[in-house]
């Protein structure tokens, strides 16, 4: 992990449970950092374990799987060139990562999503609007893949709040996928989690009973310091040029909270951070599983950015 956080959503840059997209340059569309080979790593291992929890596919999505597969392998050279080659076979390899067994799954965006950090999710347009239709997502943030696929966007945001069928994010959110072209387009979001992992799922049936139960996560402070990490998902969507699918990357970073403390702006940044946490309502905290820990996460950010 990096010394300081790569991206800080929570300095007020991009409030939570909003839109929040902004205009992607291409160049920076994918990011590689020094955990590439262990998130790739990870990815192996998953594929390995669980592959039914972690890719999904309509039958019909495989040319536009390979869509995504021709563009990475077309960017990550040019973009990454100290990291990813063009091998002999044209397909874009990932310089000095341990050789791994085959996999049993060859799906195309499998093989692409195994050059990335990021997982990838393909969305489709249909008469009841844009649906899950094909899916890789080693990383999830609180969800999970089964439950969402051939599940409309409407249906899919249903758990969020304030962004229900019908509510005004929702109708943005359809009209921007429909309204999408060439351009990329970014977005932000963030959560806290006990632990540094990676496959972070969560099930439907999961989130009620957080909700209602309200569990603790941080008996104290020095539980904060110790185990508190920060989740952030950098999100990107680009509608592909021949399919008209769209496709939405999920780049996970974690930092551990603690690393605010030695930010060298963390008196600014620990401050919003509190700020935001204090305004989020009961729905919203109950959301992110934060309902019982709030004020004590609070607490440990006004200490840290008067420190």
């Amino acid at each position: 992990m990096a010394a300081t956080p790569a991206h800080a959503p929570y300095d007020g840059s991009s409030k939570p449970f909003t839109i929040g997209l902004k205009p992607l340059a291409i160049g920076d569309w994918i990011e590689v950092d020094e955990n590439l080979f262990a998130h790739l790593a990870e990815k192996h291992r998953l594929y390995a374990e669980m592959p039914e929890k972690v890719f999904v596919e309509e039958p019909d999505t495989r040319a536009a799987q390979q869509e995504v597969l021709d563009m990475l392998t077309a960017h990550l050279p040019e973009r990454f060139p100290r990291t990813h080659a063009v091998a002999g076979d044209g397909v874009t390899a990932v310089r000095d990562l341990p050789p791994t067994p085959p996999l049993a799954l060859d799906a195309p965006l499998v093989a692409a999503s195994l050059l990335v950090q990021e997982d990838l999710i393909l969305m489709r347009r249909g008469g009841d609007g844009w649906r899950l239709a094909a899916g890789s997502l080693c990383f999830p943030s609180s969800w999970m893949l089964t439950e969402k696929f051939g599940k409309t966007l409407h249906t899919i945001h249903i758990p969020v709040p304030g962004f229900g069928p019908g509510s005004r994010p929702d109708e943005l959110i359809a009209r921007m996928f429909d309204g999408l072209q060439g351009q990329a387009m970014e977005r932000f979001n963030w959560s806290i989690q006990v632990g540094d992992a990676l496959y972070h799922p969560l099930s439907n049936i999961q989130r009620d009973d957080r909700a209602t139960t309200r569990p603790s996560r941080f008996a104290d402070e020095g539980e904060i310091n110790a185990s508190a990490f920060i989740r952030v998902e950098r999100q990107t969507l680009r509608k592909l040029p021949v399919s008209r699918d769209v496709l939405f990357t999920i780049r996970i970073h974690l930092d551990p909270l603690a690393v605010l403390a030695r930010h060298p702006d963390k008196a600014r940044l620990a401050a919003s951070f509190a700020a935001q946490l204090t305004a989020l309502d009961t729905a919203q905290l109950d959301y992110k599983g934060l309902t019982a820990d709030r004020d004590r996460l609070v607490n440990w950010l006004q200490a840290a950015a008067a420190a």
